[in-house]
């Protein structure tokens, strides 16, 4: 099959034929339709997470299951699939309980193993982590539920607990940023989008957002104008030094911020203000991902149209562009999600 292959950390990738993989005990392979380049995906390449070389990433993926492997009770090979991220065990106590997402064994494709820069991945413990794509759900909207989207609505709607009339400032509008800003409209919220790139942020007042500010502003002192006090809920949607210290110091007394931007120690660890995190009583949230038990009620309001995940999609590309991408894609002035069609060149 044809895959996205870099050999080295920060070396280039580069498309080549490599063997199809086969489906694990409790698994499936899934011929990729659509896939989503994300920022994970650079931090990979870059080297903040721990992988194995060479190395195919990618891990937001929407395909038709391919083959099935042993112990795989409700798959059948040509069913529409799409699955978060994060793929549980299926047997821990997280699992059971329907905590996937912080599962201690859990596989994740373009980290763990092989991604979906390529035509087919292989996918574990599927009755725990495959989630069908309803026949009114295009395979570009579903691949983008995997990481970006799907984290969004559960920072939101399951961390946060938005609620109508809420203040909520978004901190960086790309694919993750515009996908949290359409969901907390969704859900009642009042939005505020920061971002450096004003194409970006032209989208999110498209998606709903009622204020947009460059991050060269003050951001906290810009968001206490324009809500008498600061936002209930921040999301730092980056994953940077700044931009989780301007998160958190835009709330107001009591408010709630989710980290979702992966913070790695690129130059130490990162310092966060905790002094006013302490003082103001503010909650302090991770974000990773959401299992798929959790999927069914997302999936219900975009199939009636409430939540419409394909309006984030700013291009599709081949994987040849994909792998010429990939490298420079944390300065890449996207305006949305990037979709990669293995199919495509």
């Amino acid at each position: 099959m044809r895959a996205v292959v870099f050999d080295a950390i920060e070396g280039q990738p580069e498309v080549r034929e490599v063997p199809e993989p086969s489906a694990p005990p409790g698994g499936v392979v899934v011929r990729v339709m659509a896939t989503g380049m994300c920022r994970s995906d650079w931090h990979a390449w870059a080297g903040h997470d721990e992988i194995t070389l060479p190395h195919v990433p990618g891990h937001e993926l929407a395909g038709v299951i391919a083959s099935v492997g042993d112990g795989v009770d409700r798959w059948t090979a040509g069913d529409r699939v799409t699955v978060p991220f994060v793929c549980g065990c299926g047997r821990c106590e997280w699992c059971r309980t329907g905590q996937a997402q912080v599962c201690p064994d859990q596989q994740q494709p373009g980290f763990t193993h092989w991604g979906s820069f390529a035509e087919l991945v292989p996918l574990h413990a599927a009755d725990t982590n495959l989630v069908t794509i309803p026949d009114r759900v295009g395979f570009e909207a579903a691949a983008g539920l995997g990481c970006r989207f799907a984290t969004a609505y559960r920072a939101l709607a399951g961390r946060a607990d938005v609620t109508e009339g809420e203040w909520v400032t978004v901190i960086g509008a790309g694919g993750v940023g515009l996908s949290a800003v359409m969901i907390a409209r969704a859900l009642g919220g009042r939005v505020i989008a920061v971002d450096r790139n004003p194409a970006a942020l032209a989208v999110a007042a498209e998606l709903g957002a009622e204020h947009t500010l460059l991050a060269s502003e003050d951001v906290p002192a810009a968001v206490a104008d324009l809500t008498a006090g600061g936002s209930h809920v921040s999301v730092d949607a980056v994953g940077g030094e700044q931009t989780c210290a301007d998160a958190i110091l835009s709330l107001r007394r009591r408010g709630r911020h989710v980290q979702v931007g992966l913070l790695p120690p690129v130059d130490g660890h990162p310092r966060v203000p905790m002094a006013r995190v302490i003082g103001w009583e503010l909650d302090v949230l991770g974000s990773h991902g959401m299992a798929a038990v959790d999927y069914p009620e997302m999936m219900g309001l975009i199939a009636e149209g409430r939540l419409a995940p394909q309006r984030l999609i700013e291009r599709t590309i081949g994987l040849a562009e994909a792998a010429s991408l990939l490298p420079v894609f944390d300065t890449a002035p996207v305006a949305g999600m990037t979709m990669i069609d293995p199919r495509l060149p």
